[in-house]
């Protein structure tokens, strides 16, 4: 290898390097708190909340209201009203409660009214809208239609999948579980889970008799007030445990595959000498 090469390569490493140190420190300047709303100024946003950088399109700011503790992950869009500088009067279009993270290129989009609860968590890209495109008169472009509005509501400690869609109308209960690209309209009882499209109920909690369908697996509690070290901890045991448990098993279909081996070698052998 030449010198200049080595040179060039280097100068490559050392660029990058750069670069990626640059990108932080962008990512942690345009971080958007309560503390530091650069030129956003919402309704309420509460201590310990964020907004990842890169944000999504942010406007009508001034009618949403965000509470404590939550996680707006990259890419997020969020907006009340139709456009930018559409004034919405003194009524709150956008509500988060506290300690909710809202994953990465997902779109809350409010027009009329979007309450979500506490402790709701969502995977990537979730769409959540209470505004539909109007389709009544079929002479005229469906974009060109006055649009109908209906409030959504996202019970606390709900959890929306991957690529879900809430529509307009949409009430969902308490601890509600929307699977990965379902398409929820509707009211969803509490403590139920929801698949499909249109999304259904598949499963649900009666206090009296459990789960119905019965839970393949029961999960580890998760103790309160747990700190996220904490939570490390817990999950690197149960996945050694899960682990230990899973390798036993295997060990214990070796020996049963083997000796069913061995008995069938030593049925042929019997019926040979016979």
């Amino acid at each position: 290898m030449s010198i200049a090469h080595s040179l060039r390569g280097s100068g490559r490493r050392a660029v990058s390097r750069a670069l990626h140190r640059g990108w932080q420190v962008l990512r942690e300047a345009g971080t958007i708190t309560a503390e530091r709303p650069g030129l956003l100024r919402f309704g309420a946003l509460g201590a310990e909340s964020r907004f990842a950088f890169p944000t999504g399109a942010i406007f009508g700011e001034r009618w949403i209201r965000i509470g404590e503790r939550n996680l707006i992950g990259e890419h997020v869009s969020l907006s009340a009203g139709l456009i930018p500088g559409h004034d919405l009067g003194n009524r709150t279009i956008v509500t988060i409660g506290d300690r909710c993270t809202i994953g990465r290129g997902s779109h809350i989009v409010g027009h009329n009214s979007i309450v979500i609860g506490d402790d709701v968590w969502t995977g990537p890209y979730v769409y959540i809208t209470d505004q539909n495109h109007g389709y009544a008169d079929p002479d005229r472009p469906i974009g060109l239609q006055w649009p109908v509005n209906d409030v959504v509501e996202i019970g606390s400690g709900s959890w929306l999948g991957a690529g879900a869609i809430i529509l307009p109308g949409a009430r969902l209960g308490r601890n509600v579980v929307v699977a990965a690209g379902s398409v929820v309209r509707g009211t969803v009882p509490d403590h139920s889970v929801v698949a499909g499209v249109p999304a259904k109920v598949v499963r649900r909690y009666d206090p009296a008799t459990g789960w119905d369908p019965p839970l393949r697996n029961v999960p580890m509690e998760i103790p309160e007030g747990i700190t996220h070290a904490e939570l490390e901890a817990l999950i690197a045991q149960a996945e050694s445990v899960a682990a230990k448990s899973n390798a036993a098993e295997s060990v214990a279909t070796m020996e049963n595959t083997a000796e069913s081996v061995a008995a069938e070698a030593a049925d042929r052998e019997s019926r040979t000498t016979e």
